[in-house]
């Protein structure tokens, strides 16, 4: 917005009414996407003790009572796949533009309960025959009395629940039905899992119910994970299935001798593939800090985070982007999700963005950067930090350090160009009587307390178990100093919340297993490492830049947690293999992988802030991929200057983190043609070399980068002094 020389620049007057004690509310609601059911009734009360049920379970698990390691992540899948096909529909609901569907879909799916139960009853009885002291199942009982119903009522219940419309507050039989079929996969893996079949998994001798009880499971998984998150991930999946019995046709690097179906199928839902690594992080780390998320947003701490942000940076040129930015990063770091985040935060900084004179495909890209970037703001990192542990055996306090620095920069690469931008196009902050006061927003600061908790914890050396545990529990007791004081019905409602965020999250990882056991069980993510090294043989920077676009390219449409699993199975290894260190591999992959969200074509984070902005999405992508640049550009300086991960003297890792920042703001100023004033192209250009030089890290880079910024400053300083001029916008 323009404003006059002899206005105020802030855009307020002295008698102007005073702040308002909040701006932002409902930030910490329950998004209920478009497929959900919501309930009412009894049914309400059904599933919302079976998700507090669920969520009381890890916690007394992790704590209390601990079970054996593949029997409690086989529980975990189960409970979030009973839960999502109660919760999420396979269709769209019946309204006035589609009537629901015939009765007769209806009576087919009760007749599918038949070969359903009987497989679960079959479970019981071998159970008994097993605990009677017998070796293994007869293989004809387990194929004819449970593999073959169980796959039958699988398959065909999928297939009706595409196309069974029901209203949104009904529950459909054929989700009951592979409700049923969850307990019956289940129930055989955790009978045969605690016996010595167990042991036989993988090989010729591995019994056929194990095998039909993987297929049920992994196609139930894939519904679920079509359900959460669309058919990115699934898709996907099936290439990697499909590889499995094509791979011994294929030419080249890509072939392999080839796995049967009952070997690969009674292997892959072990800890070699859907209990792996993934489920092993879901199933402590992510539930966990879920909860924890569950809890702050009971207490109303997001609302809270939101107004702060408003408070601090509302009234600076550009003020609701600022906000966004401060607040995103919060927010994301929490939440694990950057499409989420979007939703959550993005609904109300949005709008006042575009209030203030951005453009809508800028706004929502402002939004899309900033909660995308959450993903790698320490010390949650959303929850790919937790699985990089999980990989590399590196201590999670190592790798949220390590994040630091990368993190500061980008988030200094978007303030940068926010500011620039507003100060290009002569914006606004808010006025002071739009904004919440600091003085008593600052009263309330000790609702930052879990947090800090956690952070003191966790270096302190508790297990990321212990220290999330605390932090959860300081939430409920730091909120009875809060006008949101929790109590027990309070406390409940957490739990619930907790239980139903987390079938998305838990549904990925699974599904990202079952990629993982196609890579590590066919052997074609060594074969991948030999072609890095073959690329690294003619340069190694041309083998950073294949392993980024196949990073992006597995990340794109996938939540950021599925797709760095996937690519740190994939790429992370053949970078190991060339003689990088693995923490920076590592890091290398999952930055790409977070950054995929914004990435064009597919950018799933700016596609959910164009939803709210009203700009074209695919411009709203370009915009969110400029903005984030330096996310694209600081990954390769991991390679070429490791301090950026704090390896190495505290001197280098502040020079480097000094001089970084320095070329990130050189950055900025060349994609928005902005410093004290307007730049020149022969200037844009001299600014980008000068930022890469800083950027890189090295000793004489660093210099000529300064040498050049010092020049581009005086130079600018010179031409528009102190204050520059500011294009009024119309």
């Amino acid at each position: 917005m323009s404003h006059k020389p002899d206005q105020d620049p802030t855009g307020f007057k002295d008698d102007a009414p005073m702040p308002p004690d909040t701006i932002a509310s409902g930030v910490d609601e329950d998004m209920v996407e478009s497929n959900r059911r919501v309930f009412a009734g009894w049914q309400w009360l059904l599933f919302a003790g079976l998700a507090i049920a669920y969520s009381s379970f890890h916690l007394i698990s992790l704590n209390v009572y601990p079970m054996e390691t593949w029997s409690f992540r086989i529980v975990h899948i189960a409970g979030a796949l009973i839960l999502g096909y109660g919760l999420y529909a396979g269709a769209r609901f019946a309204d006035q533009e589609h009537r629901a569907s015939a009765p007769w879909l209806g009576w087919v799916s009760y007749a599918l309960l038949i070969p359903a139960i009987y497989s679960l009853i079959q479970v019981f009885f071998m159970q008994q025959t097993l605990s009677g002291g017998a070796l293994r199942i007869d293989p004809q009982v387990e194929t004819w009395h449970f593999g073959f119903p169980l796959i039958a009522a699988t398959v065909a219940s999928i297939g009706i629940s595409w196309f069974y419309r029901q209203a949104r507050h009904r529950f459909t039989p054929a989700d009951l039905v592979l409700m049923v079929c969850a307990l019956a996969s289940s129930g055989y893996l955790l009978v045969a899992y605690n016996t010595d079949i167990r042991m036989s998994t993988g090989t010729s001798f591995a019994p056929p119910g194990i095998t039909w009880a993987a297929i049920a499971g992994s196609l139930l998984i894939l519904e679920l994970t079509r359900r959460v998150t669309g058919l990115a991930l699934v898709v996907i999946s099936a290439i990697f299935l499909l590889y499995v019995f094509a791979g011994p046709y294929l030419p080249g690097f890509l072939g392999y001798p080839g796995l049967s179906m009952n070997r690969f199928f009674s292997q892959v839902y072990t800890d070699a593939g859907i209990l792996g690594p993934t489920t092993a992080v879901s199933s402590t780390y992510i539930i966990l800090f879920i909860i924890f998320a569950a809890f702050l947003q009971a207490s109303k701490v997001g609302d809270y985070f939101v107004n702060f942000a408003f408070a601090t940076a509302g009234r600076a040129r550009g003020g609701p982007a600022k906000v966004s930015i401060f607040a995103s990063g919060l927010m994301g770091m929490i939440n694990g999700t950057s499409a989420g985040n979007v939703v959550s935060t993005g609904s109300l900084t949005i709008p006042l963005m575009k209030k203030v004179g951005y453009p809508a495909r800028s706004a929502g890209a402002i939004e899309a950067a900033a909660s995308t970037g959450g993903q790698i703001m320490p010390p949650i990192m959303g929850a790919g930090a937790f699985i990089m542990a999980e990989i590399t055996g590196i201590p999670y306090t190592e790798i949220a350090l390590a994040a630091v620095i990368p993190a500061i920069l980008y988030f200094a690469s978007v303030y940068f160009m926010v500011d620039f931008e507003a100060a290009r196009k002569g914006m606004r902050g808010m006025r002071k009587d739009e904004i919440p006061l600091f003085s008593k927003l600052v009263k309330q600061v000790y609702l930052f307390t879990p947090i800090i908790i956690l952070i003191f914890a966790l270096f302190m050396g508790y297990s990321v178990i212990r220290a999330g545990t605390l932090a959860t529990a300081s939430a409920a007791v730091v909120s009875w100093f809060s006008p949101n004081k929790m109590g027990i019905r309070s406390i409940l409602t957490a739990l619930q919340l907790a239980g139903t965020m987390a079938i998305q999250i838990i549904a990925v990882c699974a599904c990202a297993g079952l990629i993982v056991g196609v890579i590590s069980l066919t052997g074609v993510g060594a074969r991948f490492s030999s072609l890095l090294l073959g690329l690294a043989g003619v340069s190694q920077l041309l083998a950073l830049v294949f392993a980024m676009c196949i990073s992006i390219l597995l990340g794109m449409g996938m939540p950021t947690t599925a797709a760095y699993a996937v690519a740190a199975s994939v790429v992370a290894p053949g970078l190991i293999n060339i003689g990088i260190q693995p923490l920076v591999a590592h890091f290398f992959v999952f930055y790409f992988a977070v950054v995929s969200a914004i990435t064009p074509p597919v950018a799933l984070a700016s596609y959910a802030a164009a939803g709210i902005s009203g700009a074209n999405a695919m411009q709203t992508s370009i915009t969110s991929f400029k903005i984030g640049l330096a996310a694209f550009i600081v990954p390769f300086m991991f390679y070429y200057s490791p301090a950026m991960l704090m390896e190495g003297s505290w001197m280098q890792i502040l020079r480097v983190g000094v001089t970084a920042t320095l070329g990130i703001v050189l950055l900025a100023g060349m994609v928005q043609a902005w410093f004290f004033g307007p730049v020149k192209v022969w200037q844009r250009v001299i600014m980008l070399i000068g930022a890469i030089f800083m950027i890189y890290g090295g000793v004489y880079t660093d210099i000529a980068g300064l040498v050049i910024g010092a020049a581009l400053f005086l130079m600018q300083r010179k031409a528009h002094g102190n204050h520059a001029s500011v294009k009024p916008t119309t």
